[in-house]
C-alpha cells in the first residue's frame, strides 16, 4: 500500500468496530477515537499534525461513526484542500443529524439502515473481498447498535457492547494506542465465544478472565492489582514525556487515572527518582501523592487551593480547560505552576 490510513472513530462498540473492520484488509493505519464536539476537531488537527511529519506522500483520512456540523465539515475540507501532502477524505457515518453535509459532500457517505460498522464492512468487501469471520461480528455489532431487539446476534452485541463501556482500565487520552490494542484484543477474544451454545451467556461469564489474560505478565493476581501493575509499568516508560517539576522536586502528570492511591505510590516506589504524583481529572480536581520527598499538601495549597497530609492531598485548578490530546493537559498545568508555584 502506497499510503498512510488515518482512521478517526467514535469510542462506543460501533466506532472500534469500525476500526476492527479497517484493521482486517489494511497494514498500514494510525487509529484515533473522539467523543463528538470539539474533540472530534482536536483529533482532525492531530491527525493533520502527523500527516505534516509522516514519510508517505498520499493519505487517507476515514472518520466512522462520527456525524460532522456542517461547520466541521467545511472547516475539514478547507484544511484537505490547502495540505501540502496528497488527501483523500471519506466519512462512512449512519446519523441522520449528517443528513445536510451528506448532501453537499460528495466523501460524506451517510445510510442509517446499517451501523457505521456494517457500512465499512460492506464498502471494504466489496473491493477486497467477503470474510466469514469479520462479517460474523459486523452482524453482532449491527444488531445492537441499530437495537434490533429480534435479530439472534441482539443479546451477544449487548454483551459485547458493554464489554467496550467498561474498558476503562487503560486510559485513552495518556495511552491512546494501548487503549485501542486493548480494546481490540478485547473484541478479538470475545469473538472465540460467538459460536458456543448460549454465546452471550457464555461470553458474559468469560470476561473477567479475558480481562485478566490481558494484564497479566508472570504471576496471577486479582484484576485490581494486574491493572495497577501494567499501568505502572506504562507510567514508568513515558515518564520522561510526562515529567513536570515543582520548584527542585520532579513529579510525574496523570489525567483521570483512578485509583489514585495505589496506581501512585506503587509508582513511586517502582521510580525512586520521581519525588511526587499528581492526577488531574475532567472536573478540575487534582490528586497528589509522595513518598515523603517532598510536603504534597504544601502543593495543593500553593497551586490549587487544596491541603490535605503529607503523603497525600488534593485541590481544584480553577483555571484548568479540560482538553482531549495529552500534551496540551500538561502543557496546562505546566503553565499553572509557573505561575503560582
Amino acid at each position: 500500500m502506497n499510503y498512510k490510513l488515518h482512521h478517526l472513530s467514535h469510542t462506543d462498540l460501533d466506532g472500534y468496530g469500525c476500526q476492527m473492520v479497517s484493521a482486517h484488509f489494511f497494514d498500514s493505519i494510525s487509529f484515533y477515537n473522539s467523543n463528538y464536539g470539539k474533540e472530534i476537531n482536536e483529533c482532525f488537527n492531530q491527525i493533520l499534525a502527523q500527516i505534516q511529519t509522516s514519510s508517505f506522500e498520499k493519505h487517507v483520512i476515514l472518520i466512522t461513526d462520527l456525524n460532522l456540523t456542517m461547520e466541521q465539515a467545511t472547516e475539514f475540507q478547507a484544511k484537505v484542500n490547502i495540505a501540502e501532502k496528497e488527501i483523500l477524505l471519506l466519512l462512512l457515518d449512519h446519523h441522520k443529524t449528517g443528513e445536510e453535509c451528506a448532501n453537499t459532500y460528495e466523501w460524506y457517505y451517510l445510510d442509517s439502515s446499517r451501523c457505521a460498522t456494517k457500512i465499512t464492512y460492506d464498502f471494504f468487501s466489496a473491493l477486497y473481498g467477503h470474510n466469514e469471520a469479520l462479517s460474523h461480528f459486523v452482524n453482532v455489532v449491527n444488531a445492537v447498535d441499530i437495537w434490533l431487539e429480534n435479530d439472534p446476534h441482539f443479546e451477544l452485541g449487548k454483551v459485547c457492547m458493554g464489554l467496550v463501556s467498561s474498558a476503562k482500565e487503560v486510559n485513552k487520552i495518556m495511552f491512546p494506542e494501548e487503549n485501542t490494542q486493548y480494546i481490540f484484543s478485547l473484541l478479538s477474544q470475545a469473538q472465540a465465544f460467538f459460536t458456543c451454545k448460549d454465546a452471550h451467556i457464555a461470553l458474559d461469564d468469560a470476561i473477567h478472565g479475558i480481562k485478566k489474560s490481558y494484564f497479566k505478565s508472570n504471576k496471577n493476581d486479582t484484576l485490581s492489582n494486574l491493572i495497577s501493575a501494567y499501568n505502572v509499568r506504562l507510567l514508568t516508560q513515558n515518564k520522561e514525556k510526562m515529567q513536570i517539576n515543582y520548584k527542585e522536586y520532579k513529579g510525574i502528570l496523570t489525567y483521570n487515572i483512578g485509583n489514585v492511591s495505589v496506581i501512585g505510590n506503587d509508582f513511586l516506589s517502582a521510580n525512586p527518582d520521581f519525588d511526587f504524583f499528581m492526577d488531574v481529572t475532567s472536573k478540575k480536581t487534582i490528586s497528589l501523592r509522595s513518598s515523603g520527598k517532598v510536603d504534597v499538601s504544601k502543593i495543593a495549597a500553593q497551586i490549587a487551593n487544596g491541603g490535605g497530609h503529607h503523603n497525600a492531598s488534593g485541590g481544584l485548578l480553577s483555571n484548568f480547560k479540560d482538553a482531549f490530546i495529552y500534551d496540551s493537559i500538561k502543557s496546562q498545568v505546566m503553565n499553572i505552576i509557573a505561575n503560582k508555584g
